[in-house]
């Protein structure tokens, strides 16, 4: 398929992995990795200024981060079952999780039960960990995105903007994309980048809880309540923008749907937090005299 190419756009990678070996490396599984990496660095350094234990952090990721990739692909799957299951469909691929395709909200869903047991084997505080992992979060998944765009995949509409985002034919077998009777790779077309509007997104999220937390003593539970909030309320937008095969309810994709629900849950979770911590500041004032200064953060 042969398409004029713009005057400006993005480029995106022809290959997707790398070989060392008869051992493929693929871009995407680098690039989750890199995001895990980023949060457990970030929430390593907020957990020890909010009182932690050094080494609690590690102990909490084994657990979460299994669960949470376990938990992103069931949902996946549980999703999308036509990609696998369908005649004609390798259902192997189901757990092939280097070609794409992990649900975040599994992700957050199982990884949550994975923090869980690991917090209440380090005997810490499970919101307060959710508080102190929020914005690394955020960053992790920028950078997860990034494996979409190695994989050539999450584009919203064709467009003839400077930044729209060119797309290639993708030869699942290679590993790259696939060559046109010249020998040059196939362009599909030029695309919206949804997956760069996502991690920019999330980059910005991130940033603002940081912002947040330094400027107000946010009470607990208020910052993984205001990483919820600040991600769905993007997903939802981007959904809405996205073109690639998607299951819908009546006529909207199911994750803007989930976007949408999941956003009112982490209002509904931030309204509470901060009511409890008024009502908190109300009582140690009635008995006091003096305000209370709740320590949102510690373990």
């Amino acid at each position: 398929m042969s398409h004029l190419a713009l005057p400006a756009y993005l480029p995106s990678p022809t290959v997707n992995a790398i070989r060392i070996g008869p051992l493929p490396i693929h871009f995407y599984a680098l690039c989750i990795l890199a995001g895990i990496g980023v949060a457990m660095w970030l929430t390593s350094r907020r957990w020890a200024r909010r009182g932690g234990k050094p080494g609690e952090v590690p102990d909490v990721v084994l657990w979460a981060v299994p669960f949470g990739i376990l938990g992103g692909r069931i949902y996946h799957v549980v999703t999308d079952p036509e990609l696998y299951f369908l005649p004609g469909k390798n259902p192997w691929n189901a757990i092939a999780i280097w070609d794409g395709g992990l649900g975040i909200w599994g992700a957050v869903a199982l990884g949550g039960v994975g923090a869980w047991i690991g917090c209440r084997r380090a005997k810490a505080s499970l919101p307060a960990f959710a508080d102190a992992v929020a914005p690394g979060l955020l960053f992790a998944q920028a950078l997860g995105r990034l494996g979409n765009w190695f994989n050539n995949e999450l584009y919203g509409d064709p467009t003839t903007l400077p930044w729209g985002l060119e797309i290639h034919q993708m030869d699942p077998a290679t590993g790259g994309a696939a060559a046109g009777p010249n020998g040059n790779p196939i362009v599909i077309g030029y695309f919206q980048p949804t997956f760069l509007y996502e991690a920019l997104w999330c980059t910005l999220g991130g940033i603002a809880i940081l912002v947040l937390s330094r400027r107000f003593r946010l009470p607990r539970g208020a910052e993984f309540s205001l990483y919820v909030m600040i991600y769905t309320a993007g997903r939802f937008v981007i959904e809405l923008m996205r073109s690639d095969y998607a299951n819908l309810i009546l006529g909207l994709r199911v994750n803007t749907w989930v976007a949408g629900l999941v956003f009112l849950g982490g209002a509904v979770g931030f309204a509470l937090a901060m009511m409890r911590a008024r009502r908190a500041a109300q009582v140690q004032l009635h008995r006091t005299g003096t305000p209370a200064l709740e320590d949102a953060g510690s373990p």
